[in-house]
């Protein structure tokens, strides 16, 4: 009892909800968190936990009002700011990796402030998902987005994109304000020198980073990239594994750019 009563009040762990689950005053919670308040975490009536409208990118203070095998029902009592979200946007296109490693980059990279993720088809991919095999690995990289998000309190669940051509991929570049290519062949432009391009500019950032796979990118895949304007960068003179390169481009432009 002790222990419940110190618990009035805090914010236990932040869950996720969408727009259709909130009527009026009252947000009823479904699926999976269900079993998750009620047998690992033990909440109860009157307790207060924060739910985040995935849809809206809009977080609320709630308090439990009752607890159902099936559902858990929350009563808003205020609207949170939104404080896990900055200015920079960040999307990565990630050459189809081998193993789990596509897991990796997807929780590390949510927990870092990735707002999207997208596999990509390049020459050298050994990886190949098509169909109902490629259904499925979104299904579960989606899921595993989610979890880190909840995690890391985030006040979004990236988008786990279906897998795109570079073609696809070039066609997409005048949509961000800047899209930087990570090539090891690259000598002159760095990292640093786009990002302090973009320090100039005031207001939201919408950044994409392109990453290969572990065999690389082709020269001829490197230059159509460059004819579509994207920025070629190099990350130094030591070959990166591919699932370092997003988690270490994520920190540096989130370092860099957040406010």
């Amino acid at each position: 009892m002790h222990k419940n009563k110190k618990r009035k009040g805090l914010f236990v762990r932040k869950f996720f909800v969408k727009e259709n689950q909130i009527e009026e005053n009252e947000i009823k919670i479904l699926g999976e968190d269900v079993n998750h308040i009620k047998n690992v975490l033990r909440l109860e009536i009157g307790e207060k936990i924060k739910l985040c409208d995935v849809d809206n990118e809009k977080n609320y203070i709630t308090e439990i009002t009752e607890i159902d095998k099936d559902f858990v029902l929350c009563n808003i009592l205020d609207v949170a700011e939104n404080e896990a979200e900055g200015r920079v946007e960040l999307h990565i296109f990630q050459g189809l990796p081998k193993a789990d490693k596509m897991e990796l980059i997807i929780q590390k990279g949510t927990e870092l402030g990735v707002k999207s993720f997208t596999p990509v088809n390049f020459e050298r991919c050994i990886v190949k998902l098509t169909g109902k095999d490629e259904d499925k690995k979104i299904d579960r990289w989606q899921k595993i987005a989610e979890t880190a998000s909840k995690q890391s309190g985030r006040d979004l669940i990236p988008k786990i994109n279906k897998i795109v051509s570079i073609k696809e991929l070039c066609s997409k570049i005048s949509d961000y304000d800047v899209v930087l290519l990570a090539y090891e062949n690259e000598k002159e432009n760095t990292l640093k020198n786009e990002l302090y391009k973009l320090k100039e500019k005031s207001g939201n950032l919408k950044i994409a980073v392109v990453i290969g796979p572990e065999g690389g990118i082709a020269e001829k895949e490197v230059e159509l990239f460059r004819d579509a304007n994207a920025k070629v960068i190099t990350l130094g003179n030591r070959i990166l594994r591919t699932e370092t390169v997003c988690l270490m481009c994520s920190s540096i432009i989130m370092y860099e750019l957040e406010d």
